[in-house]
């Protein structure tokens, strides 16, 4: 049920935003992490303490298309782990099966990842958070251009943490089985997601957060400034900046908002 998506088919899936869809041809899902409640003996919590909150997590790092499916899943990082370390290191070993992107194509994420080939990230020191553009707040050049429309299109992967929580209460106050038990407790609840997902008509959770514009809680809940530099090379990172500076620019000319 967690299966990569086509990456040789257009972006046809996207329901919402059809306006930039063409601009951003290339992009065939979004990246991110997100902190899923954890129970961990007090020896060992430290490293999973979320954040300065005082409860333990581990760290999950996940890729869903623009319909809401999750096309990869690793769980169980601790809860301290920054979001690049974790995509760097899931990435570093052949059997995680990290989805490996033809030229061209690329997931959208968000400023705690590295801007390099195969991953498209905002504009940093921008505008960029939904929150940012509300209350008529328009963007006023090409890169708050840029940085809003990347946000409408990557927001997906809020709106599927949010239906996956809102669905499955465990995953925010888990149960004390082992630690392995509760890493395959969400691989599982992401499963059922998928399949709910691709089966269903009409879903209470899911309509709940259809709305491509809303703004849910797991963004910015754990994003600094550090980012993912694993074997991405100054030629990747040149190609994805002169590819987002072209996609700035197409949004400009459009007057985009």
């Amino acid at each position: 049920m967690i299966v990569a998506t086509p990456y040789d088919q257009p972006m046809d899936q996207i329901q919402h935003n059809r306006r930039i869809r063409p601009v951003f041809q290339g992009a065939v899902g979004a990246l991110d992490g997100t902190l899923i409640s954890a129970v961990v003996p007090p020896d060992q919590q430290v490293p999973y303490r979320g954040r300065g909150k005082g409860e333990c997590y581990q760290n999950v790092l996940a890729i869903c298309d623009f319909d809401m499916l999750f096309t990869f899943v690793w769980a169980g990082w601790e809860g301290v782990a920054h979001d690049s370390r974790v995509l760097k290191e899931t990435m570093s070993d052949p059997a995680n099966n990290f989805p490996i992107l033809p030229p061209g194509r690329y997931f959208l994420c968000d400023a705690a990842y590295s801007h390099t080939r195969g991953f498209m990230t905002p504009y940093r020191n921008v505008r960029y958070w939904l929150s940012d553009f509300r209350n008529g707040r328009r963007p006023r050049n090409k890169e708050e251009r840029f940085n809003l429309a990347h946000a409408r299109l990557r927001n997906v992967i809020e709106r599927a943490f949010g239906v996956l929580k809102a669905r499955f209460p465990i995953l925010k106050r888990m149960s004390s089985y082992p630690f392995a038990a509760q890493r395959n407790i969400v691989i599982a609840c992401i499963t059922m997601h998928n399949y709910i997902r691709r089966t269903c008509i009409s879903d209470i959770f899911l309509d709940e957060f259809n709305d491509p514009n809303a703004f849910y809680g797991n963004a910015q809940q754990h994003v600094d400034n550090l980012e993912a530099g694993g074997g991405s090379t100054q030629a990747d990172q040149i190609f994805m900046l002169n590819l987002r500076d072209q996609i700035a620019v197409q949004l400009n000319d459009m007057n985009y908002y």
